[in-house]
C-alpha cells in the first residue's frame, strides 16, 4: 500500500492512496487547482484512479473532485444524500459501504454533525491485517479538535449528530487506528486544530477536549457556546460545489 497526504490551500488535507501492486488508487477530498500533482503522483506509482472521493460538500475551499475524476476517467463519490444537494451526476456512497482498491479496503462510514452528508472513510491493507488501520475523518474530527456544527444553520441540532457520530461510529474503533483529518492548524471549520496532520483514535480519546466530553447535552452546549466566523464566500464556494458545468464557473466568479 502506498500513501501520501497533500497541505494545500485553507489548511485543508487531501490524500491519495491504494495498491501499488494491483495498480489502483483513491484521491480524497482534492481541491481545485490541485488536479495536476494527483495525476502526477498516480503516474508515478503507476497506477490508475478508479474513486475520487468527497467526504462533504465543502463550504471553505473549491473542491477539484469532479475535476480530476473526469481528466482520469474515474467515479467521483459523495454521499447518497447529497443528491438532493447538488445539479450533476455522482456515485452515491451509503453507510457502511465496501470500496474494494487491489488489496486496500475501504469501509464508507456516515457521520453527520459537520455537515449532513458527512462521511468518514475506514482503511484496511488486506495484505497486512483484517483490521482496520487508519481513517480518513474529513472535517467530522480533527487533531485536538470537533468538526463545526453551524454551517447550515442548525448548530444545536447538528451538534448532536456529531456527538452522536463521533460517539457511535469513530470512538468505538481501535485506539491504535490513526486517523487523518481534513483540516489543520489554520482552517475554519474548526476551533482549536493541531497543525499535526495526524494522530490515533486512543491519543485523542484522551486530550481532545471535545472527545471527553461524554455528555450529549454537555457537548451541544461546549460546541456551540463560541461559534468561529464562517468561511470567506462561503455561499459563493457551496454553490459552486454543487453546481455543473457554466454554473459552477459563474458561482465561483470565472469569467
Amino acid at each position: 500500500m502506498f500513501f501520501k497526504q497533500l497541505a494545500t490551500k485553507e489548511a485543508s488535507l487531501s490524500y491519495l492512496f491504494g495498491c501499488g501492486s494491483k495498480g489502483k488508487a483513491v484521491a480524497v477530498d482534492v481541491v481545485a487547482d490541485d488536479e495536476a500533482w494527483f495525476v502526477e503522483q498516480a503516474q508515478a506509482q503507476n497506477v490508475t484512479l478508479t474513486h475520487v472521493i468527497d467526504t462533504h460538500l465543502h463550504a471553505d475551499h473549491y473542491s477539484g473532485g469532479r475535476r480530476l475524476a473526469a481528466m482520469v476517467g474515474a467515479s467521483y463519490c459523495m454521499h447518497e444524500s447529497d443528491s438532493t444537494r447538488v445539479k450533476f451526476d455522482f456515485q452515491p456512497l451509503c453507510d457502511n459501504q465496501l470500496i474494494e482498491v487491489g488489496n486496500v479496503l475501504i469501509k464508507v462510514l456516515y457521520t453527520p454533525g459537520h455537515t449532513a452528508d458527512s462521511i468518514c472513510l475506514l482503511v484496511t491493507d488486506k495484505r497486512r491485517a483484517d483490521d482496520p488501520w487508519f481513517v480518513l475523518t474529513g472535517d467530522t474530527l480533527f487533531v485536538g479538535s470537533v468538526g463545526r456544527p453551524d454551517l447550515a444553520g442548525q448548530e444545536k441540532p447538528m451538534a448532536a449528530q456529531l456527538f452522536d457520530s463521533l460517539h457511535t461510529r469513530l470512538l468505538t474503533l481501535p485506539n491504535e487506528v490513526e486517523i487523518f483529518p481534513g483540516h489543520q492548524a489554520g482552517s475554519v471549520c474548526g476551533a482549536g486544530l493541531s497543525g499535526k496532520p495526524s494522530s490515533t483514535i486512543g491519543f485523542e480519546k484522551r486530550f481532545n477536549s471535545g472527545l471527553r466530553i461524554t455528555d450529549k447535552q454537555e457537548f451541544v452546549r461546549y460546541l456551540t457556546a463560541e461559534i468561529p466566523p464562517r468561511p470567506a464566500q462561503m455561499d459563493r464556494i457551496v454553490a459552486a460545489n454543487s453546481a455543473v458545468g457554466t454554473e459552477a464557473r459563474d458561482a465561483a466568479g470565472a469569467v
